[in-house]
């Protein structure tokens, strides 16, 4: 059983104070959309949501997995060519880049055109490349997102061109989204504003510019910012308005979901909103250096000289936290070993520490900062040696001094 310290009513109240402020900060944002989410990616905790298990139709955010699943299949300079059903199964009003049938085509241009314009042909070239047919890709794109987690999404085509077996959830597309942005092609790609697709052999003419669909990553945007890196728009009648976006600043990355907003405006002004209330809210906060001294212990059976032992943090402790809560707020649980008896050799360890912040843990190590050495036998044979040959003495001496009197 390890010894258990500072697990007191005091910092179950203090906690609860700290989850209080957490709970009264997310009431304050209200999202005007059918579905939406704030995650905080490298801690993973979901700072907002608001019907992010329930199934939404995504329009053309569905071509993050496409996308994802074209970098991972395929190179970048492979020549795709475009066939007569990529371009002629494309309803009125869905966005094209255009392509032509025959036409050969880099797979990095056709990703271009698919993340940047929402180019449906594009997908569909890309679909009939890497799979051999929509279907196929659809069946890749299944077990794809069944690999990264998603429980309540299926996917019939590479672009989100509405059909009611083609659906997903919030938190899906986060799983999604995070993933394919831990690559760095689909990062660069997304981030991109502007990209002028090459002449071809069907296509003469360089006059083919994809611009971002997505006004936070447009300089001449109100919504534009420096820290946003994409994701992607999407839009159906059946499926509103929906926007996908990372930013990444002071240490921290959210990933932010709407699906359904009512207006193409709304997508980009409750994004923002969301974005804001992030890094207005929550901050990393350091609580522990790297060899810090947490507390300090006597080390039983330990020569005298070095039965003080400090107790030092294998590693630096930083949290992200909201903002409300305090560093006095944070109380750390420690636990040691029920065997820390001499010898202990410095870097050993003793013990853990732990902090439950805002509803995640952290933890670490705890160390011996230095040597402790063991008492030997011979020593305590000296000592108590020692003591009786006094006392034989002083007997002696008093003895002597009563037969003088």
């Amino acid at each position: 059983m390890k010894k258990i310290y500072e697990i007191t009513i005091l910092s179950i109240l203090i906690f609860t104070i700290g989850f209080g402020y957490s709970s009264v900060y997310a009431e304050e944002l209200s999202v005007n959309a059918n579905a939406s989410l704030i995650v905080e990616v490298n801690s993973g905790k979901v700072i907002y949501e608001n019907n992010s298990e329930e199934q939404n139709y995504p329009a053309s955010v569905t071509k993050i997995l496409t996308a994802i699943l074209t970098i991972e299949n395929c190179k970048l300079d492979d020549l795709a060519i475009v066939t007569n059903t990529a371009v002629s199964n494309i309803p009125d009003g869905y966005v094209v880049a255009p392509l032509m049938v025959g036409e050969e085509i880099r797979v990095e241009d056709l990703l271009y055109a698919l993340m940047l314009k929402s180019a449906n042909d594009a997908a569909y070239v890309l679909a009939e490349h890497v799979g051999g047919s929509v279907g196929g890709f659809s069946d890749m794109m299944n077990k794809k997102a069944e690999e990264i987690g998603c429980k309540n999404s299926h996917f019939v085509n590479p672009n989100g061109i509405h059909n009611e077996n083609h659906y997903t959830t919030a938190y899906d597309m986060f799983l999604i989204s995070n993933y394919a942005m831990k690559n760095e092609t689909f990062r660069k790609i997304v981030s991109t504003y502007e990209y002028t697709l090459p002449a071809t052999n069907k296509y003469k003419n360089s006059d083919r510019v994809m611009q971002n669909t997505n006004s936070f990553v447009n300089p001449n945007s109100v919504y534009y910012r420096d820290y946003v890196n994409g994701i992607k728009t999407g839009t159906t009648n059946q499926a509103g308005n929906c926007l996908i976006t990372e930013s990444a600043k002071d240490g921290l990355e959210f990933i932010t979901v709407v699906l359904g907003a009512k207006t193409s405006d709304s997508k980009f002004s409750e994004t923002k909103k969301m974005i804001d209330y992030s890094f207005d809210n929550y901050e990393l906060s350091k609580i522990n250096d790297k060899d810090d001294v947490i507390l300090s212990i006597e080390v039983e059976k330990a020569t005298k000289e070095t039965k003080d032992l400090e107790v030092v943090i294998s590693d630096e402790i930083t949290v992200m936290k909201n903002k409300a809560i305090t560093p006095d707020q944070i109380v750390p649980i420690i636990e040691l070993n029920d065997d820390i008896v001499a010898p202990i050799n410095k870097g050993q360890e003793i013990g853990t520490i732990k902090y439950n912040v805002d509803g995640l843990e952290y933890s670490a190590k705890l160390l011996a900062a230095n040597d402790v050495e063991k008492k030997t036998y011979y020593v305590e044979i000296g000592i108590a040696s020692g003591i009786s040959f006094t006392i034989i003495i002083c007997f002696y001496i008093i003895v002597k001094i009563r037969r003088k009197k």
